[in-house]
């Protein structure tokens, strides 16, 4: 008999196919979020899930008595309850590598369109004012060529991003991370620094750290300060790695010249969001890893993992937190 899973959104028909060939599997097939009462009653019988969504509380492990893995179709996994799983022995996978070179492309085209005012511009010309009498200044950007990057996450993506700013830009380009990267430095010119020192010289602020404890609200009011108010902040990780009260407060007071948002707080971000006010915000809808081809690579990874933790293989993409559960 296979095993029972369940799928939480639309997946490519291949992806599909390559599950149903290892498991019984039912699938949640709308674009709206699946109701939280479906999914809970779906789980008395579930022994491994495919979501990108869910948040895998006690509780919910609770109404799930035979799962044996959450694969999760994405990189970050801050909505696992790790303690939790790792007391119910539920295996937690993500999908590291394929979206890595997607995101930097992303991250670095939030630097060009903040920096030179693409999506304000672009909105300026639609509207017919480009032949009106103006302030010839308003059309004029900052360079990014050879002006200074600080990266706070040194990881895959960040490494991408430190490629690109370093070889393509010719950029000064800055890094805080949990550990130097000797290797990284060698490879491609770029330099440690603590954060502080970051903030204070950079003309780009990017962030690309996932959400922990420690990181939460690692940017606020203090941080603000520390930056010129020449420089913009780009937010690529997770919201909440961004204090937002104070992000918006310090754009009002020209703490800081604008901001590239792919993340929020709340999301989706609300209609009356100041941010979504400012022309000099660029804003994203949670698009990093958006093209057709890393999706579906992201779901065939996904899938993989699920397909090995329910039939009794070691998943290829165990969180690092939950490795005790196969060692």
């Amino acid at each position: 008999m296979k095993p029972k899973v369940y799928i939480t959104m639309p997946i490519p028909k291949e992806v599909e196919a390559y599950i149903a060939k290892h498991c019984d599997y039912k699938i949640w097939d709308k674009q709206e979020t699946i109701p939280q009462e479906i999914l809970t009653e779906e789980m008395a019988y579930a022994e491994g899930l495919l979501t990108s969504k869910a948040v895998i509380s006690k509780e919910f492990l609770a109404q799930a008595p035979r799962l044996k893995i959450v694969s999760n179709m994405a990189v970050g996994y801050d909505a696992f309850d790790l303690e939790a799983m790792k007391e119910k022995k539920v295996l937690g996978t993500h999908t590291p590598y394929v979206l890595d070179e997607t995101v930097a492309d992303l991250a670095f085209g939030l630097v060009l369109s903040t920096a030179r005012k693409m999506p304000e511009l672009d909105r300026w010309v639609k509207e017919g004012n480009w032949h009106k009498k103006q302030d010839k200044e308003k059309v004029f950007g900052v360079d990014v060529h050879h002006s200074t990057l600080g990266i706070v996450g040194m990881g895959r993506i960040g490494e991408k991003i430190a490629r690109r700013a370093a070889f393509g830009f010719e950029m000064d380009v800055l890094y805080h991370s949990n550990s130097k990267k000797p290797e990284l430095e060698e490879k491609y010119g770029i330099r440690y620094s603590d954060l502080d020192s970051l903030l204070a010289v950079s003309d780009f602020v990017l962030l690309i750290v996932p959400l922990t404890g420690a990181t939460r609200h690692m940017i606020g009011e203090k941080q603000f300060d520390l930056m010129k108010p020449t420089s913009i902040l780009i937010n690529c990780s997770r919201g909440p790695v961004v204090d937002e009260k104070a992000l918006i407060q310090a754009l009002q007071e020209k703490k800081i010249r604008g901001a590239g948002l792919d993340v929020y707080e709340t999301e989706p971000v609300e209609p009356d969001n100041p941010l979504l006010q400012m022309p000099n915000v660029v804003t994203m809808p949670h698009i990093g890893s958006a093209t057709h081809q890393t999706r579906f690579d992201m779901a065939m990874k996904a899938a993989e993992n699920l397909v090995a933790g329910v039939t009794g293989k070691v998943p290829p993409n165990v969180v690092k937190e939950l490795r005790s559960l196969i060692e």
